[in-house]
């Protein structure tokens, strides 16, 4: 998924500026409404690009995303001008903030020209830019070793998430056009009764990942401003929540905290279509928005807001009257 985001003019220039710089180590770069912008400098300050990594450290924050472009060579003075592009998500950002620089990290490289960046990394711990953590990157990228089972387990999951934000489901999971996932009878119940308007607003359901089937967790009524302490936090959860606009919408939530083990991220990163699929099918619903979030906490009132704000704000672009012609 792209973001529409550019790559602005003054990020442009700092680039070209930094690649004829013999003094200057890196650029930051972050997203400002619709554009990528420059941010700080990273100035060198040793004859190595791993300590010159130390000099990252006053700019990474443990809740905030970032775009960090670095010179590899040693020498600033070389003539290898190549660069590193890394994006910095830690799991603490706002969810918004995640899922806009994920989603535009391609059309930073893109625009600012590919061939500049012969290496592109994703993180997501501040340990990860350090010398150390450096050191273990290039020490598992150049390594010809079979990966281990949690790395596998954890390639199954970026490539079940591409699957799923795609809107592609893989045959493990789509079989003859139904649904391969098994799911508890009473689920169904549940889900028709939401959308029928009844007391309860809220639907949690979980995956046992035993037995790779969809359970009911619970049925329960809250407001916007307490759902996110209403969404268990100690597991994944898919939940459906009925908003409190006139067309009471009907809200996907997907959470999955950085504690669950690696087989649950992968069985709901890969479940998220389908599970949404039996809703409208066999529950009947018609989900409105989709949320992503790591921890329930990020999922607030303000949220919720701003997701039926935008949408109000393009259906009135869509119906605006058009402008009366002028005479000849």
């Amino acid at each position: 998924m792209q973001s529409g985001i550019s790559a602005s003019r003054e990020l442009q220039a700092a680039l070209q500026t930094l690649l004829t710089s013999t003094n200057q180590r890196g650029l930051l770069a972050t997203i400002d409404k619709e554009s990528i912008v420059p941010g700080s400098t990273i100035s060198s300050t040793s004859s190595s690009f791993l300590a010159d990594l130390s000099n990252l450290s006053t700019h990474i924050k443990p809740n905030e995303a970032l775009y960090i472009l670095l010179r590899r060579a040693d020498a600033l003075s070389s003539p290898d001008k190549s660069l590193a592009a890394i994006t910095y998500v830690p799991n603490a950002a706002p969810v918004r903030q995640k899922m806009l620089f994920a989603s535009t990290r391609i059309t930073l490289v893109r625009e600012l020209g590919g061939e500049h960046f012969p290496e592109t990394v994703f993180c997501t711990e501040a340990d990860e830019l350090t010398p150390r953590g450096w050191e273990k990157h290039i020490a598992h990228t150049s390594s010809e070793n079979p990966l281990t089972k949690e790395e596998r387990d954890l390639e199954d999951i970026k490539q079940a998430e591409a699957l799923e934000s795609r809107g592609t489901q893989g045959h493990s999971l789509a079989q003859g056009g139904r649904l391969a996932i098994r799911a508890d009878d009473d689920i169904s119940a549940a889900l028709r009764t939401l959308g029928e308007g009844g007391s309860e607003n809220l639907v949690q359901l979980r995956m046992d990942a035993k037995t790779e089937t969809l359970q009911l967790a619970s049925v329960s009524s809250t407001s916007p401003s307490s759902l996110a302490g209403e969404i268990d936090a100690s597991e994944p959860r898919f939940s459906f929540y009925r908003y409190s606009d006139p067309e009471s919408s009907i809200v996907f939530v997907s959470t999955c905290p950085s504690v669950a083990k690696i087989k649950e991220r992968m069985l709901y990163a890969a479940s998220r279509s389908n599970v949404i699929t039996l809703a409208q099918n066999e529950g009947g619903l018609k989900v409105a928005k989709r949320i992503e979030a790591t921890n329930p906490e990020e999922v607030t009132e303000q949220v919720l807001a701003d997701e039926f704000k935008s949408a109000a704000v393009e259906e009135k672009k869509g119906f605006a009257k058009p402008k009366r012609p002028g005479r000849k």
